[in-house]
């Protein structure tokens, strides 16, 4: 019989829960999708870098990343980036390049029907 992998994190099972409710209620398939990012197991999941960002981003975008943000690479571009989590470099470079940094609550507070969101990694 396969075991059902349990999250242990209390934080995590609430945001996941958040972004399930969201996706429902807004018709909003990105947070349904970002909810599905952060119930993988761990090792599927890669972070994803700021360089990896300034690549694939365009200037002002709002990207949303079920993971971690490393600070591998630099940043040239103002994009608002709302994650998981965050080395502090990342915040730091992210901040400096004059974008903002922002956690998957605060988004999903801020854009309840996720237009405007790329999901990135």
């Amino acid at each position: 019989m396969a075991r059902s992998h349990i999250k242990g994190n209390p934080e995590l099972l609430r945001a996941i829960r958040e972004l399930r409710i969201a996706a429902r209620s807004h018709h909003a398939p990105v947070w349904a999708s970002v909810a599905d990012g952060l119930e993988r197991a761990r090792h599927p999941s890669r972070p994803v870098s700021i360089g990896h960002l300034d690549r694939i981003a365009a200037a002002e975008e709002t990207v949303v990343v079920p993971g971690k943000v490393l600070a591998d690479g630099s940043l040239s571009k103002r994009l608002t980036v709302a994650a998981w989590a965050y080395s502090a470099e990342a915040r730091a470079k992210i901040h400096a390049a004059g974008g903002t940094a922002l956690s998957l609550h605060d988004l999903l507070k801020a854009k309840p029907d996720g237009s405007g969101v790329r999901l990135v990694g």
